[in-house]
């Protein structure tokens, strides 16, 4: 593979690991945030999903900036965003300037789920691009790891009053290193071409290494021949509904597995069944090695077996785990026993492989391929909005509805992976190993 490449997918994918340590780091201060705020369920629940918002409006409004400065300039961009939410959520002196900070955070969470994989995507040739777009899905739950050994270690040192402040300042460090890195990167040959400079961009794809430049760019021309007559091309059209239907469909199942249920309250989770805090700061830890390893795998493999066999077997990994969780909270309710416990850890510890390995190694992927290229920016836009408006709600009702029932919460995530898995055997079509060009063919009306 080349090195430019590679170097330029790993810098950009950095976006990942902020968006895993932004999304995780504030599992370990949801206590800190109740006590500090005086916040009960519904209030630690608007707190939680207040990143969120932002999320969502990063979701949305990406596609702007990212098609008028460029996928480059829009990530340095985002790197700023996070630095400032990092140092100011530190700093926050009461709960309205908190979610103030934390929701330019989401800001940037939600631009970089959408800028970072269509940046890699766009540098990268068909035969390695589901690997190298995975990087950016490799680094969120690296990000996530970090957060949650961070918590941990800052945990241990036991800073006290201002110990939940640390833990989100540390972000500030690796914004710091994206902001800086990203300057070493070219522009998306893609991007540049939509400007009218097809120079710059012959000259990005000798960089990345492009087998055949010259046929690369005229596919890259004729895929964009019509934007300059219709710059403002509609996405909902019927020549897109099926791209449309298909990001709505896998960015909406991602969040119905319960899985940022628990990226954000993973203690807590484990405080239910019956964990001490250090324990379940620990265990959250396990989780996300657990999900370290399983994304790797993803990673090596997402190329040869395909994106659809991914999510087959995810899914039924979900469905196992879920149905084995709901059945430990009927059997044990508040009364966990050692037993009970570990029954827990055990089956979110599959939970969270078998997200890793399906659906979170995919989603950005497919939503990187399946959008024309001169809707794509746009269609990213709107798989990512879908994905966080429903992480919003997940995070947000989590609290109330998990202490009322968590068999319930954990046998409605199981019933929706049932849904996940028949779409994926009847509806998803594959993409593996198919040039972009030929996806918007197969996929138009």
């Amino acid at each position: 593979m080349n090195p430019t490449l590679l170097r330029c997918s790993i810098i950009a994918a950095l976006g990942g690991l902020l968006f895993g340590f932004d999304t995780a780091v504030i599992s370990g201060t949801t206590d800190h945030l109740k006590r500090v705020f005086d916040l009960e369920g519904g209030g630690l629940g608007f707190t939680v999903a207040s990143a969120l918002i932002g999320t969502i409006l990063g979701a949305v409004f990406a596609s702007y900036p990212s098609d008028r400065i460029g996928r480059r300039s829009t990530l340095i961009w985002i790197a700023i965003l996070y630095f400032v939410s990092a140092v100011g959520s530190a700093a926050a002196w009461d709960w309205y300037s908190f979610l103030a900070f934390r929701l330019l955070g989401g800001l940037g969470v939600g631009a970089s789920s959408v800028v970072a994989p269509m940046y890699i995507a766009e540098i990268s040739p068909p035969r390695f691009r589901g690997r190298l777009v995975a990087i950016t899905q490799f680094n969120i739950v690296l990000g996530i790891l970090v957060a949650y050994m961070s918590n941990y270690g800052v945990a241990l040192l036991d800073f006290g009053a201002i110990e939940w402040r640390i833990m989100f300042g540390i972000e500030a460090l690796p914004a710091a290193i994206f902001f800086a890195l990203m300057f070493l990167t070219p522009r998306s040959p893609r991007w540049l071409v939509a400007q009218g400079r097809s120079a710059e961009a012959a000259r990005v794809l000798e960089m990345v290494g492009a087998e055949d430049v010259g046929r690369e760019l005229r596919e890259i021309e004729e895929s964009l021949a019509q934007t300059a007559k219709s710059a403002k091309e509609p996405l909902f059209q019927e020549k897109h509904r099926r791209p449309v239907s298909l990001a709505v469909a896998i960015a909406t199942f991602n969040q119905l597995s319960g899985i940022n249920a628990l990226m954000y309250y993973a203690p807590h989770i484990f405080r239910m069944a019956g964990a001490g805090e250090d324990s379940s700061l620990a265990q959250a830890v396990i989780v996300g090695c657990t999900n370290l390893v399983f994304t790797m795998a993803a990673l090596l493999v997402i190329d040869r077996f395909g994106r659809c066999k991914l999510m087959v077997v995810g899914s039924i990994g979900y469905i196992l785990s879920l149905a084995a969780t709901a059945a430990a909270f009927y059997r044990y309710g508040t009364e966990f026993t050692d037993f009970g416990s570990t029954v827990v850890l055990v089956s979110l510890m599959v939970f969270i492989a078998s997200h890793a390995f399906g659906q979170g190694a995919v989603i950005w992927v497919y939503l990187s391929e399946v959008f024309p290229n001169r809707v794509r920016a746009k269609g990213q836009a709107l798989g990512s909005f879908t994905h966080w408006v429903f992480a919003a709600l997940i995070s947000w009702t989590f609290p109330v509805i998990a202490d009322l029932s968590g068999g319930h919460t954990f046998a409605f995530y199981a019933s929706m992976m049932v849904l996940q898995l028949i779409w994926a055997l009847k509806i998803m079509p594959e993409t593996k190993g198919v040039p972009l060009e030929e996806i918007e063919k197969r996929l138009s009306g």
